[in-house]
């Protein structure tokens, strides 16, 4: 993994920006914020952990218009925050030299999180959804793999109820989003 990202570092927007700046979403974006709650002690003690390190830094490739973002980005802001790690916002439609590089199943799928050291560096990544969401995405790839088909996108709707499905509530996908952080964080 040793992308280097150094030319975007500082390009993005903070997150309390980009929450401000929120054309869609935003009161769903909002609550899911403000009512972040840490699923057990030691999810948030992890996180506190990180405050001794300073040489970490974030950045989400996302858009307020994105499903997946309006669930998983609030988790991400108030995880790195407790982290201590600062974190920067790339929307997608001005940073599309970015997600190119980040590419899923060969799309651009959001939110993608990378995380860097203070050069700039690429440590690791998470996104665009907690891998149990993500393998209906798979699944859906593997057995749609042309999107000319006729029944493509009447496939992809039945995969995207599937997808909202499996992410639950908050209760449900907040501590599996922390989990796959933490295990990235872990490998940095």
């Amino acid at each position: 993994m040793s992308q280097q990202l150094a030319h975007k570092l500082n390009q993005g927007i903070s997150p309390r920006a980009f929450m401000d700046g929120m054309e869609k979403n935003k009161e769903a974006f909002i609550a899911n914020y403000e009512g972040f709650a840490w699923p057990d002690d030691k999810s948030r003690e992890y996180f506190e952990s990180l405050n001794n390190r300073d040489d970490l830094r974030a950045m989400i490739i996302t858009a307020d218009w994105c499903g997946d973002a309006l669930r998983s980005v609030p988790v991400v802001f108030r995880a790195f925050e407790t982290a201590g790690i600062p974190t920067e916002v790339m929307i997608i439609e001005q940073h599309f030299d970015l997600i190119d590089e980040h590419l899923t199943l060969g799309g651009r799928s959001i939110p993608i999180v990378l995380v860097t050291d203070t050069g700039g560096h690429l440590l690791g990544k998470w996104g665009p959804r907690p891998q149990h969401v993500q393998d209906v995405m798979i699944a859906f790839k593997e057995a749609n793999p042309d999107n000319q088909a006729s029944d493509y996108q009447d496939n992809l709707a039945v995969a995207r109820k599937e997808i909202v499905k499996q992410y639950g509530d908050a209760s449900e996908y907040t501590p599996v989003i922390l989990w796959e952080l933490q295990d990235v964080l872990e490998r940095v």
